[in-house]
């Protein structure tokens, strides 16, 4: 049973489900955290965000790895309100506490190629520190091992965790 209409930032509506109409396998308010709860996705495209650039797009520029920690800098957060775009903030906001690129963009439901182009923007600006790992940590098979035994640990959509 629809219980009523929704309209979207970009003016078109959307239909609301009362709680008996969901299923088991679709994400609830509920089940998303605090961040994704109260930020709906942005309607501004990604391109528009990056100016069209793109990730290592600059062969001078090695694209930024994954796994690299970010944190907002002091003047990242004194500056908070400046922002032309919703999203500099938001990521500035995410990383008062360090956060790899991924869990940014999964935080922020961005793709990652945009968080990199942003985040790289905001660290020319002194706004953001990006902490690289070390190129020989990531060649070591103990810390391989220990990140495949982590992602096995991790349940399956059925709730199944994987044997090794």
């Amino acid at each position: 049973m629809t219980v009523g209409g929704g309209v979207t930032k970009a003016g078109t509506t959307r239909e609301v489900k009362g709680e008996d109409e969901m299923t088991a396998g679709e994400p609830s308010a509920a089940d998303d955290d605090a961040w994704g709860a109260e930020h709906p996705p942005s309607i501004v495209r990604p391109f528009l965000l990056t100016a069209g650039r793109i990730a290592g797009g600059d062969s001078l520029v090695p694209t930024i790895p994954i796994e690299t920690q970010v944190v907002a800098t002091d003047l990242g957060l004194a500056t908070l309100d400046a922002f032309v775009f919703d999203q500099h903030r938001d990521i500035i906001t995410v990383c008062r506490q360090p956060q790899s690129l991924a869990e940014i963009a999964a935080k922020l439901r961005m793709h990652l190629n945009v968080i990199r182009v942003l985040a790289d923007d905001l660290r020319a600006d002194g706004q953001l520190a990006l902490y690289a790992p070390q190129a020989e940590s990531a060649r070591d098979a103990t810390v391989l091992r220990r990140v495949i035994d982590g992602l096995r640990a991790i349940p399956d959509s059925r709730g199944a965790i994987r044997e090794r």
